[in-house]
């Protein structure tokens, strides 16, 4: 099983989705484009791709300008039939790379939240496990409408879409179901400021947070990775292969 991984931000991590893809025996290859814009060359050396949250807007291309071909990217992924996993940020691309609009900081929230799982999303294979409400990390201020044929699998009150899928395997999700314990302990350590500057008080009450909604938002992500990964279809080996985007 050979996965892409798209890292819009240095030091990102996987958390929960590394686990998971451990235990599936996936070969990882990572494309570190904040570092110099690589992305793959096409769809036929991965099984699957991954893109990981960032700091920057969906529609930052004049500041990212990998963007327009990461959207592109996941277009053809999807469209191949291959599974694609869009987290935060990449939840965002995902959305523009099926033609909806993003919503630029209308969609504020940080920390551990309650998600609410639709009907639909009860019965899809990425939150059956999960029951009707869940518990999970949020950091985002942007969101996007739902694009055409998506099916909406759960929301809560400040962001309507917090997960859909679209045809078999392609999800987004506006929560970091990846960001288990000890992921929120590397951000915290790493981004004080930025934290302090968004969600006044979260540092100090950070222990309490912690132990309080911890070790059910890392059950519910673990559960969602392996639901993911368990979606991949193998194809045909081929060789990995890349290039500048």
């Amino acid at each position: 099983m050979r996965v892409a991984v798209v890292e819009n931000m240095r030091n990102t991590g996987l958390g929960a989705l590394a686990r998971a893809l451990d235990e599936a025996g996936a070969e990882i290859e990572w494309f570190r484009v904040w570092q110099d814009g690589t992305l793959p060359q096409d769809v036929s050396g991965h099984d699957a791709l991954v893109v990981l949250g960032g700091e920057q807007s969906a529609l930052d291309d004049d500041t990212h300008p990998y963007l327009p071909a990461l959207v592109r990217l996941a277009r053809r992924f999807g469209d191949a039939g291959r599974a694609v996993l869009g987290i935060c940020l990449g939840s965002q691309i995902l959305a523009r790379a099926y033609g909806a609009d993003n919503l630029l900081g209308a969609a504020h929230e940080f920390g551990w939240h309650s998600i609410g799982v639709t009907s639909e999303g009860r019965a899809d294979p990425l939150l059956s496990d999960v029951g009707g409400e869940f518990t999970i990390f949020q950091w985002h201020a942007d969101t996007f409408s739902l694009p055409e044929g998506a099916v909406r699998l759960a929301s809560s009150p400040i962001a309507e879409n917090q997960a859909f899928r679209i045809g078999r395997a392609v999800y987004g999700t506006q929560f970091h179901f990846e960001a288990d314990t000890a992921v929120v302990g590397q951000w915290k350590a790493e981004f004080p400021g930025t934290i302090e500057r968004i969600a006044p008080g979260w540092l100090e009450n950070y222990s309490e947070l912690a132990t309080r909604h911890g070790a059910a938002a890392d059950a519910a992500g673990l559960a969602i990775a392996r639901a993911w990964v368990s979606l991949i279809e193998r194809q045909e080996a081929r060789p990995l292969s890349r290039a500048i985007a």
